[in-house]
């Protein structure tokens, strides 16, 4: 008999040896509940953790599945201390419910009276509880639902929200006929959705996580509001209801720092949701301008910290997180979970590119030198500004201009951190430049050239790590990044996972200087790429000369 791909480890750690058969099999089913901690050539490191069970556990999967899922790969016997600490793991989802009694009033309720004593007695739960109805019941102040549910996240002890929601005010909304149809993965997501109320969609970039708010906000049936990164992303949403449903333009309307409309769909950035006038917040009316029967949040990974505080506040609505990573570089995953919802479907980025829905993609890390001089001034300076002096050396110019010349005709978006190496980059290659300054309608514009080919090669910031739809962008070359960030490297390779009009590779490059700090940083973004079955070429310049 052929041992398994894994070693399950007594600290919850699972060691998935890369090279084995059977591994590509081990790491899809692993993803289901475990994260990837560490991802170097051979052995990858994943951890099994109390809110990956629980994702797993309200997106249906259970405690039988997960423990045949390590059983079936393990290479030893699975330690029966981490299998029984699985199984508790995941009955304690649910235990405690929070619903509606017959009055209508919320209450909180267990058939554990025991597991009920314990929470209520926290210092920080028993101020958002009222006085005990029976030993299986207390009410819950109707302020605090919310903040509830991150209370016994934090405990341990996740409640499964069984309230139900306001409808909000009815707004008949049909997805258009055409000459396309929702694809099953989509189907089954806002089924997911419908059947939980609330909580995370993730998929990749490029497979159509629009289209799912869109048919979500269909099934809903009701007026919405969509919260977005940036106004470039409004407006494309704008643009895909307009494609993708029977809305018109004046049923749709953009809230941000340009235009401020409220209508029955409206879309609205959360930089103007956590805009402060005075030390308030200056437009949380629009949170209640509407009846709305939905809350639709764009890439819910980068929700900014005050959007948690005032979601607490929109427990009653129904919620709808999408995002291609549930990883979170500030740690408040279990916020996400708390607040916006666990997650309720998942489709792993090599499913759906197997079903040609996204583009294959290959990619490369071109490890780089300082010169003499620039290793210097690295070793002198102090931490923080080391970061800057490794990623934005001189040299990734010069090996970026190589990496163009061997991609003729194709479609080229270069991506850095700094501005002053961007536009240096952009004088080099002779590239138009986007930066956060750059005015809203002239980004449209050069996406638009860039969409249509008139523009081949373009240099942007980190204003394109999210919501900009590049169809035909083929190749991706990073100059530098947000340090360590695995969503931002899974957003900057989602630029280029549009399916291809010829059928072809994507290519996405890392420009790394060796034995640096941005080497460091680099082996910590691509976890998440390597969770999802993305491995990295490891090549130098002269390497690449002959590519």
């Amino acid at each position: 008999m052929t041992l398994g791909p894994l070693i399950v480890q007594s600290d919850h750690t699972v060691l998935l040896e890369v090279a084995h058969p059977d591994a590509e099999d081990a790491r899809h089913e692993l993803a289901v509940f475990a994260e990837l901690e560490r991802a170097p050539e051979h052995i990858h490191t994943y951890r099994v953790t109390r809110l990956g069970l629980w994702n797993a556990r309200a997106a249906g999967h259970t405690t039988e599945e997960i423990l045949d899922t390590l059983n079936r790969h393990a290479k030893f016997p699975v330690p029966s201390g981490v299998a029984s600490e699985i199984s508790d793991t995941m009955r304690r989802y649910g235990r405690l419910t929070i619903e509606r009694d017959d009055e209508g009033a919320l209450v909180l309720r267990s058939e554990d009276p025991a597991v009920l004593r314990e929470v209520t007695s926290a210092k920080k739960i028993a101020p958002l509880l009222g006085n005990k109805l029976d030993d299986r019941t207390y009410p819950v102040e109707p302020w605090a639902r919310g903040e509830l549910k991150q209370q016994l996240v934090a405990r341990g002890w996740p409640a499964e929200d069984l309230a139900g929601y306001t409808p909000g005010d009815p707004y008949d909304i049909a997805l258009a006929e055409g000459d396309w149809e929702l694809r099953d993965y989509q189907a089954k997501a806002v089924e997911a959705f419908q059947k939980g109320g609330s909580g995370v969609v993730v998929l990749p970039c490029g497979a159509g996580k629009t289209i799912v708010g869109a048919a979500s906000m269909a099934a809903v049936g009701a007026k919405a509001l969509i919260l977005v990164t940036n106004a470039v992303s409004a407006r494309q949403w704008r643009d895909e209801l307009l494609r993708r449903t029977s809305l018109t333009e004046d049923e749709i309307g953009e809230y941000s720092g340009q235009v401020k409309e409220i209508k029955p769909i409206t879309i609205a950035t959360y930089q103007i949701l956590t805009s402060k006038r005075k030390g308030e917040y200056a437009h949380l009316s629009l949170l209640d301008a509407q009846d709305w029967g939905v809350i639709v949040y764009d890439e819910v990974h980068l929700l900014p910290a005050p959007v948690f505080k005032l979601t607490a506040d929109l427990q009653a609505r129904r919620r709808l997180g999408l995002t291609a990573t549930l990883v979170r570089e500030d740690g408040r995953e279990g916020d996400v979970f708390s607040l916006i919802g666990p997650k309720r479907y998942d489709a792993a980025w090599k499913d759906i590119e197997a079903q040609g829905f996204i583009a294959p993609a290959a990619c490369f890390e071109v490890r780089v030198d300082l010169g003499e001089a620039e290793r210097m001034e690295y070793a002198i300076a102090e931490d923080q500004d080391r970061y800057r002096i490794a990623s934005s050396t001189p040299v990734k110019e010069r090996v970026a201009q190589r990496i163009i010349a061997n991609h003729p005709g194709e479609s080229i978006l270069v991506i850095g951190q700094y501005i002053d190496q961007l536009e240096s980059m952009a004088e080099a290659l002779n590239a138009p430049l986007i930066t956060g300054q750059t005015p809203v309608d002239e980004r449209e514009e050069l996406f638009g050239l860039f969409r249509t080919g008139a523009v081949k090669i373009l240099v942007v910031s980190k204003v394109a790590n999210f919501s900009v739809d590049l169809p035909d962008a083929s190749v991706a070359i990073q100059i530098s990044g947000s340090f360590g960030s695995r969503q931002e490297e899974a957003q900057r390779l989602g630029r280029l996972l549009r399916p291809k009009s010829n059928g072809a590779t994507a290519s996405f490059y890392t420009l790394i200087t060796r034995d640096t700090v941005d080497q460091d940083f680099a082996q910590n973004r691509q976890r998440f790429l390597a969770e999802q079955g993305y491995a990295y070429t490891i090549m130098d310049e002269a390497q690449l000369a002959e590519a």
